[in-house]
Formats: C-alpha cells, sequence, structure tokens
C-alpha cells in the first residue's frame, strides 16, 4: 500500500507541474456542455421531442454504413433520454449495425419506450446473391436499457410478427423490456434461416422467444414468456420461465435454476435534474429474474464527473493521470492506440466503453493492465493485438503478486472482446489472462480471426496472425457467464485456478493449421478446446461445446475436445464435440466420446455428465 500511495504522490505532483506550466491567464468560463461537447462526435443523444423522421434518418444512414463494415474503424453510441419514440402511426425502426450501441438514458429500462422494432438482419456479403445472406459474422453491436413495443410493427408479410436480432459473437442484449409481440434470434425473411453462432441475453424480460437456428446461447436473470428451438447448447441461469432440460441433448438446454454469480453491467442514464450519471450495480449470488423489477437496480450511483471522458487521440500518460488521482474512465467510441498500458490499480475503479471503444496494441503493449484489487470493472471494451507481439491483452492480476480480492465485490469483465488479427495484423501470447482471485467474466468473446481483411491464405495466416493462448485462468474462485473462445493455436482456454465455474462455454478450435505436424503437443494430436489443469480438485462447467472444421486440412485429428483431471469435484455437466465439415476431433473428453469426424457433420456428440455415473 505504501507504494501506491507513493504512486499517486508523484503522478499528483506530475498533474500539478503539468497544471502550472499552462499559465493561470484569466479565461471566459466554458460554454454550457452538449452532449457532442461531452461525448464526442459519435455519441448521439436523442430526446423525445425530437421528430422520428430526424431520428429515422440519422439511424437509417449510419445502419447503411456499418451494416457491411465488419473490419471498419468508424463506432457509434444512439442514446435516448427517457421518454416516448415513435407511434403506431410512425413506429421508429432501428437497425443496427457493426460496432453500434443503442442505449436508454432512463434509470430503469420502462423510463424509455420505443414503439417499433431494433433489428439485426442477415447479412448478404457482397457478389453471393440471397445464397449467401447469413448471421454467422454479425458481430459487435450491442442493445440495452429500454422498452420495445413491437405493437407498432409498420412491417407486413414476413417481418410483421416479430423483432429480428440475427446476431453472433461479441453482442450483447440487456436490460430490455420487449412487449407486444414476438423475440426471434434468426431473420427467417432474408433468404429463409441461416446458421447464427451468439449469444448473450441478460437482465431482460422478453416475449415468446424464438431460437431457431442459434448454435449457441446463454440467457442469464432474466423473464421470458416461452423459448422455442435451438441448434445445440441453449443454456439459461437464474431465468424465469426457462425450459426444463431433463430431456437434454433433446432439446439441447441446460438450466440452472439460480446464476452463481452475477453483476450487471453499469450504465449511463440522466437523473431528474438532467445531470449524466453512471449506475453500477452490485454482485449478488444466487439469483434470479431481473435486477431492476423493484425498482432501481441495487448498486452506487457515480456523477459523470468523477470520470475521466476519454476521445481516440488522448494520451495514456493523462489517461493514467486521472486514474491515478481517483477518477473512473469512460471510453468514448473510436480506436485508441495503446503504445503503454492502461494501468487501472485503485480498488473499484469503473472502465466503461462506449460504442465498442477499441484498444489497439502498439509496440507489443499490453493495452489494459488490473491491479490485483478488489471491485474493478472494466465493461464494454474490445481490445485488439498489434502488429509486435504482446505477452498478453489484458492482465487481471500479477503472478505470484500480493494479492487483495473480495467474493463479496468481485473484480468484474462486462461484455470484454478481444481480437488478433481480423483488421488488421495482430500477435499475442495470451488474450486474456486472469491471476486475481474473485474475478467475474460476464460475457466475453476471445477471438483469434479466421478471416479479415490482410488478403492471407490460411496458410500465411498461421503463421502471421499468431495467438498461441486465448483465455488462461490461474486465479481462484473465478467465475465466467458467457465464454466465448475461438481458434487460437494452442490451448483456447486453460483453467488452472481452484473452484472454477463456468457456465456456457463456446470454442472452435483454429482452422488453419497447415499440418498434424503444426498441431501436436507433444506426443499428442492437438489441443483440447478447454484444458483444465493437472491439479486443479475443483471445477464446474455447465453447457460447453468444442467445434472442429480444419478447413486448411482436413486430416489433422485433434485427440480430445476437453481435457481435464480426473477428480471427483471436477465436474463437466452437459458438454459435445461437433463437426462443421472438415478435421476430427476423436474423442469428447479424457478419451471418452466417439469421434466427431466428417461422418456426422453437424451431428454433435454428447456427453451429459463427466465423470460419467
Amino acid at each position: 500500500m505504501a507504494r501506491l500511495l507513493k504512486r499517486a504522490l508523484t503522478i499528483g505532483l506530475t498533474l500539478a507541474t503539468v497544471t502550472a506550466a499552462s499559465g493561470t491567464a484569466a479565461v471566459a468560463g466554458p460554454p454550457p456542455a452538449t452532449p457532442a461537447s461531452i461525448f464526442g462526435p459519435n455519441v448521439t443523444v436523442f430526446d423525445p421531442g425530437t421528430p422520428v423522421s430526424e431520428i429515422q434518418a440519422k439511424l437509417d444512414a449510419t445502419h447503411a454504413a456499418q451494416v457491411n463494415a465488419e473490419m471498419g474503424t468508424n463506432r457509434y453510441t444512439f442514446l435516448f433520454k427517457p421518454g416516448t419514440y415513435g407511434t403506431a402511426e410512425q413506429p421508429l425502426q432501428i437497425k443496427v449495425g457493426y460496432y453500434t450501441e443503442i442505449a436508454g438514458l432512463g434509470a430503469s429500462p420502462t423510463d424509455v419506450v420505443i414503439n417499433g422494432k431494433v433489428e439485426v438482419y442477415n447479412r448478404c456479403l457482397e457478389n453471393g446473391g440471397t445464397s449467401n445472406c447469413l448471421a454467422l459474422v454479425n458481430f459487435w453491436r450491442t442493445l440495452s436499457n429500454l422498452s420495445l413495443n413491437i405493437n407498432a410493427l409498420g412491417q407486413d408479410g414476413c417481418r410483421a410478427s416479430a423483432n429480428f436480432w440475427a446476431v453472433s459473437q461479441a453482442v450483447s442484449l440487456r436490460r430490455m423490456n420487449i412487449t407486444g409481440g414476438n423475440l426471434s434470434l434468426m431473420d427467417y425473411c432474408t433468404a429463409g434461416p441461416q446458421y447464427a453462432s451468439g449469444g448473450f441475453i441478460a437482465d431482460s424480460r422478453l416475449p415468446a422467444t424464438t431460437n431457431g437456428s442459434q448454435q449457441q446461447w446463454l440467457t442469464r436473470n432474466s423473464e421470458i414468456a416461452g423459448w422455442s428451438n435451438g441448434v445445440w447448447n441453449q443454456v439459461f441461469a437464474g431465468v424465469t420461465g426457462a425450459p426444463d432440460d431433463s430431456a437434454f441433448p433433446s432439446p439441447p438446454y441446460t438450466t440452472l435454476t439460480t446464476t452463481p454469480l452475477s453483476r450487471e453491467k453499469p450504465y449511463l442514464f440522466v437523473d431528474a435534474k438532467g445531470k449524466y450519471q453512471v449506475r453500477v450495480p452490485s454482485a449478488h449470488r444466487n439469483t434470479s429474474g431481473v435486477s431492476w423489477a423493484n425498482g432501481l437496480t441495487p448498486g452506487r450511483t457515480i456523477p459523470l464527473s468523477d470520470f475521466y471522458v476519454a476521445k481516440p487521440g488522448d494520451s495514456v500518460l493523462k489517461i493514467n493521470l486521472a486514474l491515478a488521482l481517483g477518477k473512473h474512465l469512460l471510453l468514448t467510441p473510436g480506436v485508441y492506440d495503446i503504445a503503454r498500458s492502461i494501468e487501472v490499480w485503485r480498488p473499484n475503479t469503473v472502465v466503461l466503453g462506449l460504442g465498442h471503444a477499441t484498444l489497439t496494441a502498439v509496440n507489443g503493449s499490453i493495452p489494459l493492465d488490473v491491479a490485483d484489487v478488489p471491485g474493478v470493472i472494466v465493461a464494454g471494451v474490445t481490445i485488439d493485438a498489434g502488429l509486435k507481439e504482446s505477452p498478453m491483452l489484458l492482465r487481471v492480476g500479477r503472478k505470484h503478486g500480493l494479492g487483495f480480492s473480495s467474493p463479496s465485490n468481485p473484480t468484474t469483465l462486462n461484455d470484454v472482446y478481444f481480437r488478433v488479427g481480423g483488421p488488421h495484423v495482430g500477435k499475442t501470447n495470451i488474450a486474456l489472462e486472469v491471476n486475481s482471485d474473485n474475478v467475474l467474466i460476464d460475457h466475453t468473446w476471445v477471438w483469434r480471426g479466421d478471416h479479415g481483411v490482410e488478403g492471407f491464405t490460411d496458410t500465411e495466416r498461421w503463421n502471421t496472425n499468431t495467438g498461441r493462448y486465448g483465455a488462461v485462468i490461474n486465479g481462484d474462485d473465478v467465475t465466467a457467464t458467457g465464454l466465448f473462445v475461438e481458434h487460437f493455436q494452442r490451448y483456447n482456454t486453460v483453467w488452472n485456478g481452484e473452484r472454477g465455474t463456468v457456465i456456457l462455454y463456446q470454442n472452435e478450435l483454429p482452422y488453419d493449421p497447415p499440418t498434424q505436424a503444426d498441431w501436436m503437443n507433444g506426443a499428442v494430436e492437438g489441443y483440447a478446446g478447454y484444458k483444465v489443469g493437472d491439479k486443479v480438485r475443483t471445477h464446474t462447467l455447465y453447457g460447453a461445446g468444442v467445434y472442429v472444421f480444419n478447413q486448411n486440412n482436413p486430416s489433422i485429428h485433434t485427440e480430445n475436445g476437453f481435457e481435464v483431471p480426473e477428480r471427483p469435484g471436477v465436474k463437466l455437466h452437459h458438454i459435445m464435440t461437433v463437426n462443421l465439415s472438415a478435421g476430427t476431433i476423436d474423442h469428447v473428453v479424457n478419451g471418452v466420446g466417439e469421434a466427431a469426424d466428417t461422418t456426422k457433420i453437424g451431428v454433435p456428440v454428447y456427453i451429459a455428465e463427466y465423470p460419467i455415473p
């Protein structure tokens, strides 16, 4: 602690020197704050007096720019002040493209009502015609904290009966109150249903929901009027109205009555005086249903004035000075080049990103480094590997350090996403490393890109976009709700900590090993998609899948989808492997389970419980 105090004093003196150097000449008072002056040009705030036609035109133009901008650099947030938007005669119909966030500014989701729809459709890829319309790459978008009344449809024919949310990874739907129709997690109108690889819902009250063609999905701490269909793992934790899972795997449902540990994502709201505030929910154990059922979500409120509001181009030195002096951090939409770590070392610091704010490693940096302290929250941030290899992209705590943690106040990651390759070449040894105890990972997609704008063949990508490990968990008592990790070149996930709990795990093995020799773990063929450390005595996993698609060399084998120590305290519940059309996983777990090979493309190999009773 003495070291931390000394560091704060040093930084404070530095800041005082910088301030003194700027001079003390009298200046006119600042102009009244506007959303643009507070949040920058890529955040738009609407109020109920804004004409629907104006809102619609703005959102339509942004969607047109972002619908195909999968690897683009623009980021956007659209915020709605409390009130009602759209009518039955003139509904507001929002389509959400890449790197776009739509959110209400109410203290409760019922404070903002949209009469109309907020939707994502299948994306029709270039030169593919309608035969190449799909939702498998509908990534990176956010919807939260509002009520959606879809009685005011404004559409006819195929689209009239439901709000379509046809999305895949790195898309969250939180704090939603949807009424007046149905919710469909597939778009069955654009060239018919197509596979999607989502997804995540939390803290929401939903109508009858059609899962349809979603390969996997996690719904957490919500209320649903009904749920139908599902391809592979469909997991429910703390969901009122969740389906029964006794017939697993037909249907492929996994249901937990309560969520062992949850903490909802922080959110912006406007108070009665028109001031911006950030609500920071508290952590809870063994809960079900929505956090806002009985009023304000339990937690604390932090005024926006207590945040350093960063914009792309701000120096990391300036950001770290603010953090050291007790500010929280709000990252406005954009791409931030990070050549030295953003350092979060004060307990209970909040780092909140808007519009998929993206930190890109420069010169092998660790873009975000969180100390071994309790209560830090990182939410709504995407972290990209850069051209020079980073040791990791996000580190939580230090190995063998003197750590401080709290079971009742866990450090939490909400909607934190990682990329290695895709928009540019990326290199890292590890994407996410968690060394602290008592950490909650609430929805992450850790992705080594299987495609991108680099123009590489698969063989070139294997040697150029390099990422050895996706998630490495060394801390004890770490919980993950929605852990998606894909395409890393050794173990996608390594869990070394004790008493870990994971609710929904999804993994695709790398597509691109050139030869079997490139995909060997010593004498073992390949690396399991999920590895629990050999010394671990207690670990629990619910609803998990490892998929294989060795398109670069279909003859490649992986011995096991899952690899765990043989101990009674290590329990896997509802796991599976599946072949997507190339390569082979020989066994589901530890030599048990038949092969997921090309004789059963798309047909999972399930194990309901491991160890097998």
